[in-house]
């Protein structure tokens, strides 16, 4: 299944420590095959394996895992050390407490707690307050790794309750929909992962030798894995991607419900049929004209575009850029 392409915001997000810290991120972009031409668009997006490569860069440029971020340093392979400890407890809930008081005794990040609610939920709450994190690019980023590498510890997606976040919706809030898949709560006061407790009793059910393979397209795997196909829309992406043809009608009747419940579910998720097939062609244009070896009127016709035209006016409306940025990216 394709993963979803990542957007502009979350690149310069990422850059700005760098940036701040006097580095000249050019070598960086050229690392990932980023055009710093599309820095200037916030419609444009990144595949998962240029994030990947960008943030890679980063961490040996800067040897800080925080990316200028946190109180402190954390060198590279710091967060690599902390899953070679948890990966060899018997559940979740020691793993994570393993993890984290390993980062308590190096004191290098915004402290992490594990912190009951109910008898039958808990939360992994971030305390930000020693963080200079003006575009909340550091708690973003921690709250999915540690979901997603919990996730990843027993081997299955751990939905969320809630998350909550201790400041205002930020104007790229719309991606939060996408990363978390759950209810938001902003301007709260923490920032916190909720989750039913029975999952910390679950297993771990990864070896070392696992951990060395999904750490080798870290961040990728912990970071950019957003469609898990939990709702609704990621249903539908997931059947469209498939390479299912017809309209929503057709979908509908996979799903098996009818074309107006379908309509409705999507809308109540604050999405819709033509939203979740736009977004899907984008990304698989993206992905294809960065990957190179596609034409662009090769690839317009297996969209489904009469024309190379169209294609050139939908990808301009989807990115802000011609097909031509993202193949000059690539190449």
């Amino acid at each position: 299944m394709l993963t979803r392409t990542i957007a502009i915001h979350y690149v310069r997000a990422a850059l700005r420590g760098a940036l701040r810290g006097g580095h000249d991120v050019t070598p960086v972009l050229a690392a990932a095959g980023i055009s710093g031409s599309l820095l200037a668009d916030d419609r444009a997006r990144v595949t998962a394996e240029q994030y990947t490569h960008l943030i890679q860069a980063l961490w040996d440029q800067l040897d800080d895992e925080l990316m200028g971020f946190g109180p402190k340093p954390s060198k590279r392979g710091t967060f690599q050390t902390m899953c070679l400890l948890a990966v060899h407890c018997p559940d979740l809930g020691a793993a994570l407490r393993r993890g984290l008081d390993f980062y308590d005794l190096l004191d290098s990040r915004p402290a992490m707690s594990l912190v009951e609610d109910t008898p039958d939920t808990f939360r992994l709450e971030l305390d930000l307050s020693a963080a200079d994190d003006p575009d909340h690019f550091l708690a973003e980023s921690l709250l999915v790794l540690w979901h997603r590498f919990s996730s990843w510890l027993i081997g299955r997606r751990i939905p969320l309750r809630r998350v909550d976040f201790s400041y205002p919706e930020p104007a790229h809030g719309g991606e939060y929909h996408l990363i978390f898949g759950c209810p938001l709560n902003f301007n709260a006061p923490r920032t916190a992962l909720r989750f039913d407790t029975r999952f910390l009793r679950m297993p771990v059910v990864q070896d070392e030798s696992a951990l060395h393979r999904y750490l080798r397209a870290s961040p990728a795997e912990l970071l950019s894995r957003r469609d898990y196909g939990a709702n609704t829309a990621g249903l539908v992406r997931r059947i469209l991607g498939n390479g299912i043809s017809g309209g929503l009608p057709e979908v509908a009747a996979r799903l098996g419900v009818s074309a107006p419940t379908l309509r409705r579910k999507l809308a109540a998720e604050g999405t819709s049929f033509r939203e979740v097939r736009e977004q899907l062609l984008r990304d698989q244009a993206v992905s294809s004209l960065v990957r190179g070896g596609e034409s662009v009127e090769e690839l317009a016709l297996r969209l489904g575009f009469s024309e190379a035209s169209a294609f050139h006016r939908a990808f301009k409306r989807w990115t802000g850029s011609s097909p031509g940025a993202y193949r000059a990216a690539g190449t």
